[in-house]
């Protein structure tokens, strides 16, 4: 069985920590180097359901791609959520390892994962990283559909593909627009609409879209925004990331058991239509 340490010297190589946002915490969290591992389990969130999960499923480590401490802490008492969190790692032994902008700007990382999951072919990074001569990485990609689609059919497609959630898919713009490229960005991604426009896409798949951003993106184009939960905007990579770190295993003779969390950690947990809102 691999030790800790070598296994997170693979994850390295997959999402250096280097290629974080500056403000970004990356890296592993809580974890002995010497421990042995024997199974994995990816999820979103490192809250206390997925952790309760893990101990559950009798995992050495935890990895997830969002931060648990992301500004900083002076105390992981357990009274406080968060050390509550740390407590039940430590006491069960289960490491916590975070990828998180790392992940976003991978090749492949969270946004290829996410257009895997709607059958869209990648074009190339929305936002590519100058520091990549293949130009591969960088944040969120450019896309194309095989055939055309309305607005309405790939919102309709988002919604059966990704993990259900109490929001679903909201759209703005003509719904009966047709669609044959289509920007994606796995979490938020309103902070993209300039780079957005001058991609020249058709439609631009994303979450956390805020009102004067979106607001004001409809009013700049006719670019149709679909707003899905956070969540399940990210939740694909999970699947990439367990087969990524499967090829490792093999590579290496490990025999890891790898696991993906299917615990819904979006925060909505449910939704009412407004009376006579539009389909």
């Amino acid at each position: 069985m691999p030790r800790l340490s070598e296994v997170i010297a693979a994850l390295e190589n997959l999402w250096p920590a280097e290629r974080a946002e500056s403000w970004d915490a990356v890296g592993t969290v809580v974890g002995d180097p010497g421990q042995e591992v024997t199974r994995v389990l990816l999820a979103v969130d490192p809250v206390q359901d997925i952790v309760d999960e893990a101990v559950k499923l009798g995992a050495d480590l935890l990895v997830t791609h969002h931060p648990l401490y992301l500004r900083g802490t002076t105390t992981v008492a357990a009274s406080h959520f968060k050390g509550r969190v740390v407590h039940t790692l430590i006491k069960n032994d289960i490491a916590l390892h975070v990828a998180h902008t790392n992940a976003d700007t991978a090749d492949p990382g969270v946004s290829d994962a996410l257009a895997g999951a709607l059958d869209l072919r990648v074009v190339r990074p929305l936002v590519p990283d100058p520091t990549d001569p293949e130009g591969r990485r960088g944040l969120g990609r450019v896309c194309e559909l095989d055939h055309p689609v309305t607005v309405r059919e790939l919102a309709a497609r988002a919604a059966a593909r990704l993990p259900a959630t109490a929001q679903g898919i909201r759209v703005a713009g003509d719904p009966e627009a047709l669609v044959r490229t289509v920007a994606v960005s796995g979490g938020s991604g309103d902070s993209l609409f300039d780079v957005v426009r001058a991609a020249g896409v058709d439609a631009f798949l994303t979450a956390d879209l805020r009102h004067h951003p979106a607001s004001e993106a409809v009013a700049h184009s006719p670019l149709a925004l679909l707003d899905a939960a956070h969540w399940a905007t990210e939740w694909p990579w999970c699947e990439l990331a367990a087969t990524q770190l499967d090829e490792i295993s093999d590579r290496h003779g490990w025999d890891l058991r790898v696991h993906v969390s299917k615990t819904v950690t979006d925060p909505w947990t449910s939704h009412s239509p407004s009376l006579g809102a539009p389909n």
